[in-house]
């Protein structure tokens, strides 16, 4: 990974971190796009002094805030010549009680697939001018507990904020599809995976009886954030999936999806939603 700049959301903790560490290692350029600045400057150190690799950068990122995601990616846009892997890994899950975002989106939505999907298309020149180019999306087997409503892609209030983390799993997966879709023939590739259950902290916040759906798809069993990291890293380094695009993966192979995943019709939908819900304007890039 020497010469490449690799971005990564949520870097600070978990899965984020341990990849982070990893593609460090491989002498990537790291920017670590992460909410807590305090957090993600200790880490960056603790990665420098690990890895002898000093091209780590902090920049400060909150997905669930429209107009954090348009200053860093104005920034990106300003200093950075070239991306070769943007990877959405930043995600959150809240228990009982939902929150709405500053732009009055649910705030689980707005951080695991609004922020990114926002991202995605202010990032997507620079992208295509480093081609190639890759996407890498953490998603979830836990999309298969739940489903998208068309009618409330925007679910202020509707259900418990636990299970909303299982539908924007699934709304990645709609939007990880629809854009390897739009992006064929650039040499911008994107694939999406489940980095298994890992125990970070991610579900400290899930509550019994929300977290027995989940202990189910684990069957109690969580991996370290270092085995959870490896799909990522796969996927965004071996030359095995080069030209592989729009293929979910699992365990560092191709994973197959159940039937509503491969809606295409929906997934054009929750696009065209999307993109009025993250505000997106005819003078930003499009996709």
């Amino acid at each position: 990974m020497e010469g490449k700049t690799v971005i990564i959301t949520g870097a600070n903790s978990g899965i984020g971190k341990e990849t982070a560490k990893d593609l460090a290692g491989r002498g990537a350029r790291v920017i670590m796009a992460c909410r807590n600045l305090e957090t993600a400057n200790a880490v960056k150190d603790e990665i420098v002094k690990e890895t002898n690799n000093s091209k780590i950068l902090v920049k400060k990122l909150d997905l669930g805030s429209q107009k954090s995601v348009r200053e860093f990616a104005a920034d990106i846009v300003k200093t950075e010549p070239k991306i070769d892997v943007l990877i959405h890994n930043a995600g959150m899950a809240l228990a009982f009680r939902g929150q709405t975002s500053e732009d009055g989106v649910e705030l689980t939505m707005a951080t695991n697939h609004y922020g990114p999907f926002l991202l995605t298309h202010l990032l997507i020149d620079v992208l295509k001018k480093s081609a190639p180019a890759r996407i890498v999306i953490v998603a979830s087997e836990l999309y298969r507990l739940s489903s998208v409503n068309l009618n409330k892609l925007n679910p202020v209030g509707s259900f418990p904020a636990a299970y909303l983390y299982y539908v924007s799993k699934f709304a990645n997966i709609y939007f990880a599809r629809e854009l390897a879709k739009r992006l064929e023939g650039t040499r911008v590739t994107v694939n999406f995976l489940h980095p298994g259950m890992i125990d970070s902290g991610i579900w400290r916040n899930v509550p019994f009886p929300l977290n027995l759906p989940m202990m189910a798809i684990t069957k109690g069993f969580f991996k370290t954030t270092k085995a959870g990291a490896q799909t990522t890293i796969y996927l965004a380094t071996s030359d095995e999936v080069a030209n592989v695009n729009g293929k979910y993966y699992m365990d560092c192979k191709e994973a197959t999806l159940n039937a509503a995943a491969l809606d295409e019709e929906k997934g054009r939908k929750i696009w065209e939603e999307s993109l009025k819900i993250a505000k997106l304007t005819p003078q930003d890039p499009q996709i």
